[in-house]
């Protein structure tokens, strides 16, 4: 049986709340270093319309050319709806993370084929496996369309109508530029608003899986070491994308593949899609996640995975099921976890209240922006507050399914065929022929899988969460959990419930209607106010969103008039380009190197005795001879990435792949709102550490070769 280790993450996460619950700054760069707006603040996630080159000569002696950029730029690639890529070959090979492509497996696999411990490798190229439903898009045109959008805009006389002439104007924007290129167009928003760009996508969608390796070495030292470093891991996996022939694409644009491995104090780039920033947010909208949108979704990750950790040692038999559950939601915890303490962190608070008095000072100097301008941020905080009376109401039946009970399921299928028995035959919505088939289905509302430890844990979890969100003098709450919290509050609801097992329901099934329809259960009791209350909320929530985005379009003007180009936009999960250097960083009284070896991976194997999560499968465990152990496996950086930005590639000034990045250190969580240059860093995987397990390892004899050539080997 697997064991629970503790973490270095335990005594991290203690140290920075008592840290931000003082009051304290737990970054010493707030304290110590003097406010220089906006950079470095604002990041380094550069867009190509607009690329920092006078920055870059500056700080890294580093001028590239229009041909450099553009080539950089159709090397990239968007991978699916989360994560980036880029072309490794000028025969279509793709290279992004293993945990962007994991899900692959599952969909390539044959009758009897199991990857899900294991990894794959198609040894010819007729064995690649088409991966249905994923694609991959390249960026082929960009231009401004800034003008027509903010002038359409301007013809309407309030917030309702500017946001239908905006949405009008880009809709018939991108339908003229598809039918003018047969690209997929969108037109993309930056600097909330003050400018705005038309992308002209190509997109491959038959893509097949080549190579993805085993889960325990993509992510070697599973959870307990995520998000940390110095790391092991081989977080790659590799596509083709092909053409509606059938035959290899032919990308006249990649990233060669490096084996020199990355230099110190030698500019690199990292090229990808970072998915979403809120570095340009005001200060409203920022105390607005930290209070109620961060606080809910941290309550909820971090109070599950700590609960699930507590039952593991209680009930060791339903070890790796919650071990399953809490690698599917432990990145996400620890994101979250350091969004809230950097906003609860007055530092950096003041930072962004200094950064928005500074441009609230440029608008009121000038009369023209000021009559436009000046009046955004208060419309904005007024939307925040609204939006504190509504969204913890629509958290509470909202949550991701993942947390959800089985009995709030059970609850929400049986008011519908409630209220089907209520309705006359003729009106009914045709599901059901007769209330014996509504009878039926009630009997069998019960899950066949059903892991009581779990649900019980899961409603313990929600029943803390409507009592944060709605406060325990609330009906709902009081009728669900009789004045109780925690595992009292669940065993209440338990109490109280007639829907907690699957022979309660068929007592259920062969009630009188009127029985039914009165039915007092704590769990339909939910159901109920959610099917009253959640679609009128939502609607309010759509109006209120709607209006802000007009608002934050006006103050992304006002932006952009300041300041222009000095500072990258927020992310948006379009194409950026982010510069830095090799870096260490100080952590726990030591300092992180910038690259680690595979000595290092056999060092955590054999001081753990080889055990979970730190093991390896057996063509790991004897490197063969030619296995250079001294190669760099990982490194840092100083790049500026988020989400989104897995699977980008690292690359030099050469334009060649040095690394792939795939995650960053615990203090870059931080980076969603302001991004620290001293702590932050960028954890990638080295191309050359890769080149050894492909040839070594796992023998891939012919992507080694079109790796060094950048062609399929004949």
């Amino acid at each position: 049986m697997k064991k629970v280790f503790l973490t270095v993450f335990t005594m991290l996460y203690i140290f920075m709340f008592l840290s931000y619950s003082n009051g304290q700054s737990v970054f010493g760069i707030y304290e110590n270093e003097p406010t220089k707006l906006p950079i470095p603040d604002n990041g380094k996630m550069w867009i190509f319309d607009n690329p920092p080159l006078d920055y870059w000569k500056a700080e890294y002696g580093f001028t590239p050319t229009q041909e450099w950029l553009e080539d950089v730029r159709l090397s990239a690639l968007r991978f699916g709806r989360g994560c980036s890529a880029s072309f490794v070959s000028g025969d279509g090979l793709i290279m992004t993370n293993h945990h962007c492509a994991e899900w692959t497996k599952a969909v390539v696999a044959l009758d009897g084929e199991d990857f899900t411990d294991i990894g794959f490798y198609a040894e010819t190229l007729d064995k690649e496996r088409k991966v249905p439903g994923l694609w991959v898009r390249q960026i082929a045109l960009m231009e401004d369309v800034t003008n027509e959008i903010q002038e359409a805009m301007a013809e309407g006389t309030t917030d309702a109508e500017k946001f239908e002439k905006k949405t009008e104007k880009i809709a018939e924007i991108e339908k003229r530029y598809s039918d003018d290129t047969g690209l997929l167009c969108q037109v993309e928003s930056f600097y909330n608003g003050g400018k705005y760009s038309l992308y002209g996508y190509r997109v491959y969608d038959d893509i097949r899986l080549v190579f993805i390796p085993e889960p325990s070495i993509a992510s070697y030292g599973g959870d307990f070491d995520n998000f940390t470093y110095p790391r092991y891991d081989l977080d790659c996996a590799f596509f083709r994308a092909y053409d509606s022939d059938g035959f290899p694409v032919k990308s006249e644009h990649f990233f060669k593949w490096s084996l020199d491995g990355v230099k110190e104090n030698e500019v690199m780039f990292t090229v990808g899609n970072p998915g979403s920033t809120q570095r340009l947010k005001t200060v409203a909208q920022l105390e607005y996640l930290r209070d109620i949108q961060y606080r809910n979704q941290y309550f909820l990750y971090d109070t599950f995975f700590k609960d699930l950790t507590a039952l593991q040692r209680e009930y060791p038999n339903d070890f790796d099921a919650m071990e399953a559950i809490k690698r599917r939601i432990g990145n996400t915890q620890k994101v979250y976890i350091g969004r809230v303490m950097g906003l609860k962190d007055e530092s950096l608070m003041n930072r962004k209240r200094a950064f928005e008095q500074k441009l609230m000072d440029a608008v009121n100097a000038d009369p023209d922006m000021k009559a436009k301008y000046s009046q955004v941020w208060k419309s904005i905080e007024t939307l925040q507050n609204e939006l504190r009376e509504i969204k913890p109401e629509i958290d509470i039946f909202t949550m991701r399914n993942i947390f959800v009970p089985a009995y709030f399921t059970i609850a929400d299928s049986l008011l519908e065929l409630i209220n089907e028995l209520k309705t006359p035959v003729a009106d009914r919505s045709g599901l059901y022929n007769s209330d014996d088939d509504i009878r039926e289905k009630i009997a069998n509302l019960f899950p066949e899988e059903f892991d009581e430890v779990i649900e019980n844990a899961r409603l313990k979890l929600i029943a803390d969460y409507l009592i944060l969100n709605l406060g325990q003098d609330n009906e709902l709450v009081k009728t669900m959990f009789g004045g109780k919290t925690g595992k009292e509050a669940a065993t209440y609801a338990l109490n109280h419930s007639k829907i907690t097992s699957s022979a309660a329901l068929q007592k259920l099934a062969k009630a009188d209607l009127d029985e039914l329809v009165n039915l007092d259960d704590p769990f339909l009791s939910y159901a109920t106010v959610k099917s009253e209350d959640l679609a009128d909320l939502q609607l309010r929530e759509t109006e209120i969103y709607n209006t802000e985005e007009v608002n934050e379009n006006l103050l992304g003007q006002a932006l952009y008039a300041v300041y222009g180009t000095e500072f990258p936009p927020d992310a948006n999960m379009t194409i950026r380009i982010s510069d830095g250097v090799l870096k260490g960083f100080e952590y726990n009284g030591t300092i992180a190197p910038v690259k680690t070896t595979f000595y290092g991976m056999y060092d955590r194997f054999y001081s753990y005795d080889g055990k979970y999560p730190w093991d390896l499968l057996t063509h790991w465990q004897t490197p063969p001879v030619g296995f250079d152990l001294s190669t760099e496996f990982n490194f840092v950086s100083t790049h500026d990435i988020v989400g989104g930005n897995s699977g980008s590639a690292v690359i030099n000034g050469n334009a060649e792949a040095v690394g792939l990045a795939f995650d960053g250190n615990i203090l870059s969580n931080i980076g969603n709102t302001l991004f620290v240059p001293s702590d932050n860093r960028c954890v990638s995987v080295a191309t050359i550490g890769m080149f050894q397990a492909f040839k070594y390892i796992y023998k891939m004899n012919r992507i080694v070769a079109e790796l060094e050539t950048g062609k399929i080997a004949k």
